[in-house]
């Protein structure tokens, strides 16, 4: 009877515990699941490690939650989850499951900014876009610069072209203020690596010069001839007659065709009228527009018109030029 009772007292509860160990051993470093699936799983604020143990074991994804609520709580790891999206697969184990609610390894969104687009055009794909947090919607352009928490001033052209990955929850804001970053580390670089004796004497004019370039072409091996236009119209002091300023200056009326008297109407915006850079960028600058803008190719071209085939044709004196404009005339009746 004594060995009975000092079995039940003493070893019986040692083996249910040993049993007990083993299965929270075995479970906390199996899969989750056999098959080898994905799934996904929000974290919202406010959830408790017993909550999310609950939700997993009612999707069929955790089942021994009491192990793994244990668990966390040991190693102190039910703190520190991280809130957000993940996408998740059935082949993990509770304790990587774990690690990777703690390390932000949300599910990730893409936009894509897209070279020469203006801030009216950006400002749209951010709208439009489901997963971004919307806030800048009755924030006027005059302000937006300082409501991301940047640098006040226009926001045309302050934006680096380019696909961002983005976690559920982050603002527009926040986007355009990463971008922004993005951007002033882009123009910061090419600033550094300038040609010497630029007529640009700052990095913003260096951006502006880009967003024309970026306007004129599309083609890679020609932004370096035409910002060398560019930079010889300026140093002549010669007006930049650039179409792209024109229709930036119409705004959103521009209806496809510049006509004469857009030529001969004055904005700040319209180089045909005003004897230098326009006051801002008129659209976002790819990285290569930049880069471009600040190291011109060696040329003598003043002028440039477009050749019909989505390229230019440069030429050095005006006279050249008209026959070129003739030619381009020809060839679109």
């Amino acid at each position: 009877m004594k060995k009975i009772l000092v079995f039940i007292l003493f070893v019986l509860p040692l083996c249910i515990a040993a049993l007990l160990a083993v299965d929270a051993h075995q479970f906390l470093n199996s899969p989750l699941n056999q098959a080898d699936e994905s799934f996904e799983l929000e974290i919202k604020p406010g959830s408790t490690i017993r909550s999310l143990a609950s939700t997993l074991q009612a999707d069929n994804k955790l089942k021994r939650p009491l192990w793994w609520e244990a668990y966390a709580r040991y190693t102190d790891k039910a703190r520190s989850i991280k809130t957000g999206e993940y996408s998740l697969s059935t082949s993990i184990t509770p304790i990587a499951l774990l690690d990777i609610l703690q390390t932000s390894q949300q599910k990730q969104y893409s936009l894509t900014l897209l070279e020469g687009w203006n801030i009216w055009q950006l400002r749209a794909a951010l709208a439009s876009d489901p997963v971004l947090v919307q806030t800048i919607q009755d924030v006027s352009d005059d302000n937006l610069m300082a409501f991301i928490g940047a640098e006040a001033g226009h926001p045309e052209g302050q934006f680096l072209p380019d696909t961002y990955l983005f976690p559920k929850g982050t603002t527009d804001a926040e986007f355009l203020l990463r971008s922004h970053n993005a951007l002033r580390k882009t123009l910061a670089e090419a600033w550094q690596q300038r040609d010497e004796d630029l007529p640009l004497t700052t990095p913003y004019e260096a951006l502006i010069a880009a967003s024309i370039i970026e306007k004129e072409t599309a083609i890679e091996s020609e932004r370096t001839t035409i910002s060398g236009v560019i930079v010889n119209r300026l140093r002549k002091k010669m007006r930049l007659q650039m179409d792209p300023t024109v229709i930036y200056g119409i705004g959103k009326d521009f209806n496809g065709n510049i006509t004469r008297k857009d030529l001969q109407t004055s904005t700040p915006y319209n180089t045909y009228t005003i004897p230098a850079l326009p006051p801002t960028p008129i659209a976002m600058s790819s990285a290569a527009s930049i880069f471009a803008a600040v190291q011109p190719e060696d040329t003598k071209a003043l002028f440039f018109v477009a050749d019909g085939t989505g390229g230019h044709v440069f030429n050095e004196t005006v006279e050249a030029h008209n026959k070129s404009v003739r030619e381009y005339l020809r060839q679109r009746k």
